[in-house]
């Protein structure tokens, strides 16, 4: 864990910029806020309060015993790493492109597995979309998503390396949450804007699973997954969550989903709960089961 602290200290620079474009994002976002809420345009304050409910009590597992987590888990993995990466001036925009490709694998898994859509499915929750949509992610992503950047461990990447192309991928997303920024032109087709990534929060059906890409929208172009912004987006799942509770926001789908299980009937009907899209049920389906989109 010393050889961990003092790679991080080598990063101080570049954690350094990343907390001051934590902090412009934090006035835009209230700007933003008092911007909507003077001129009438933030229909649900309730929404934008739940949301800063929840990034706070994240913020506080983050960096307490789920980072812990995270760390460990990649930590251990580091012992059965198939090569090891030479240091060089490459090896930063290296982990950060190989940090935003698993991005996308994950961020696909998390819209096309129910078990990791019960989680994600907190972020793509809110009917709203402006700045504090951000903040809404899952209290249990960190302990949950470690498991999919084992890849870059194993193909050499550091913990700290692996660490740091994750912190700049997510970084980079804070500012696409907005209605604030229209089409870009070009860059929509190249990276993730707000326009590509409002389609992504849209339940709209020709918008459903599209965009998964972090920092590059070239991966949704590459794999299938990529829709341009057309029709007005109507965000959030399609069932409801009705609720503003941080809590139940975060556990909703999970309830959902163990009671679908338990209608199932059967423990291949019940796996298929867990691993298969959202909206899968067995033929013919049970009664009064979820849509498995919220």
């Amino acid at each position: 864990m010393d050889t961990i602290d003092q790679e991080f200290a080598s990063f101080e620079t570049l954690f350094g910029i990343v907390e001051i474009l934590g902090l412009a994002f934090i006035i835009a976002l209230v700007s933003e806020t008092v911007w909507d809420a003077v001129r009438g345009q933030r229909s649900n304050i309730r929404d934008t309060l739940a949301n800063g409910a929840i990034a706070i009590v994240s913020a506080l597992l983050e960096r307490t015993i789920y980072g812990l987590i995270f760390i460990l888990g990649l930590v251990v993995a580091s012992d059965f790493a198939v090569f090891n990466l030479a240091n060089g001036w490459w090896t930063v925009p290296a982990a950060i492109l190989a940090a935003d490709l698993t991005y996308y694998w994950m961020h696909r898994a998390e819209h096309r597995i129910r078990l990791f859509w019960a989680n994600h499915s907190v972020h793509h929750s809110s009917e709203e979309f402006n700045f504090s949509t951000s903040l809404r992610l899952s209290w249990m992503d960190a302990l949950i998503e470690w498991i999919f950047f084992i890849p870059m461990i194993l193909l050499g990447f550091s913990v700290v390396e692996t660490i740091v192309g994750l912190a700049v991928v997510l970084a980079y997303q804070s500012w696409i949450h907005t209605e604030k920024v229209g089409k870009l032109s070009w860059l929509d087709r190249v990276f993730n804007t707000p326009s590509a990534h409002r389609v992504h929060h849209g339940q709209n059906p020709e918008y459903i699973d599209k965009n998964y890409g972090g920092i590059l929208i070239l991966w949704d172009r590459l794999f299938g997954t990529y829709a341009p912004e057309i029709a007005t987006v109507k965000y959030g799942i399609t069932t409801p969550i009705e609720t503003h509770n941080p809590v139940a926001i975060n556990f909703k789908e999970y309830a959902r989903l163990y009671r679908d299980i338990q209608r199932a009937g059967s423990f291949r009907a019940g796996l298929g709960y867990l691993v298969q899209p959202p909206g899968w049920h067995p033929t013919p389906p049970t009664e009064n089961i979820s849509d498995g989109r919220g």
